[in-house]
């Protein structure tokens, strides 16, 4: 027999988990900030007294997964769970494109998003992961609007242009973020035809192309990533139209890493204010040394992963 109380119980709405709509409203929370690459409890304490808004833990730092080459896998499980325990802040780790089991075990970990990340080694070059099958939300890499879109069409909560990590080299993630953005700005003016087919160009199911024509932004989060080094550059970021700036190398590449990325959230928070960028930037020491991205192999170009 069902009670007058346990009937209000049963009535009283639930929690929910693993929506679309929570998925992204975390990503809403992080919105002009700074998420930081970690590779050791001590580094995430670093990143969390500088303000950072999350940290991405991973065993190396793009720069050193080019320079070490081989295959980039999923981080040790270990190394997650003791910068998850270090600090307060939202604890991100990467799985491969498409490999859904590293994903699984991130998740099982307990990390506060997973990032199907084309710096690791791809495991399927056919498919990325089902996100939709995850309670956990997922940030993807896009070097432009169509790409962008099948992530999110994949259930992706977050997007970040790729740009190109562990280089130090800005120039690719101002390309990537100009071309998500001009892409978007050309389908405002489209009609419902031309929408059609834009969405047959981009790939991308009509539904969520119309959406984003409509807004005139995507209907996630958008990041910047690959190659922010200086203050001044995560502020450009901001200014192309980033809603944040993910730095890797950058950091603890540096000279000095605390001073380094305690300006480079001032200059991403304070990114119209070339004042505070410039008092941002004094004494930070010697900043990574940078690669020219014109001289990257085809095959070593971490940006040209995934479809």
């Amino acid at each position: 027999m069902t009670t007058p109380s346990t009937a209000k119980q049963s009535a009283a709405p639930q929690p929910e988990t693993g929506t679309a709509r929570v998925k992204r409203g975390m990503a809403e929370q992080l919105k002009g900030g700074v998420i930081m690459d970690v590779v050791t409890p001590e580094q995430a304490r670093i990143a969390e007294d500088a303000g950072a808004v999350a940290v991405m833990a991973l065993e190396r730092v793009p720069a050193d997964i080019r320079k070490d080459g081989g295959v980039a896998r999923m981080s040790d499980p270990d190394m997650v769970e003791g910068i998850i325990e270090a600090v307060s802040i939202p604890v991100m780790a990467k799985a491969r494109i498409g490999h859904l089991v590293e994903a699984q075990v991130l998740q099982a970990l307990g990390v506060d998003y997973i990032d199907e990340s084309e710096v690791l080694t791809p495991a399927d070059e056919v498919n990325h992961s089902d996100k939709f099958a995850f309670t956990t939300p997922f940030v993807c890499g896009a070097t432009n609007l169509g790409e962008a879109l099948r992530r999110i069409a994949e259930g992706a909560a977050m997007i970040r242009s790729k740009g190109e990590a562990g280089t130090g080299n800005v120039v690719e993630a101002v390309r990537h973020m100009r071309q998500i953005k001009n892409e978007i700005g050309k389908l405002t003016v489209l009609d419902d035809n031309e929408l059609y087919a834009a969405a047959k160009e981009l790939r991308a199911p009509y539904e969520l192309v119309k959406e984003v024509a409509v807004a005139g932004k995507l209907p996630v989060v958008l990041f910047s990533a690959g190659g922010v080094a200086t203050p001044a550059d995560a502020a450009l970021m901001r200014q192309l139209g980033a809603e944040g700036v993910f730095v890797g190398s950058g950091i603890f590449k540096s000279g000095d890493p605390a001073k380094r990325a305690a300006a480079i959230v001032k200059a991403t928070t304070f990114y119209d204010d070339p004042k505070v960028i410039a008092d941002a930037s004094r004494g930070l020491g010697e900043a990574m040394v940078g690669i020219n991205c014109d001289t990257l192999p085809e095959g070593e170009r971490y940006a040209n992963r995934g479809w």
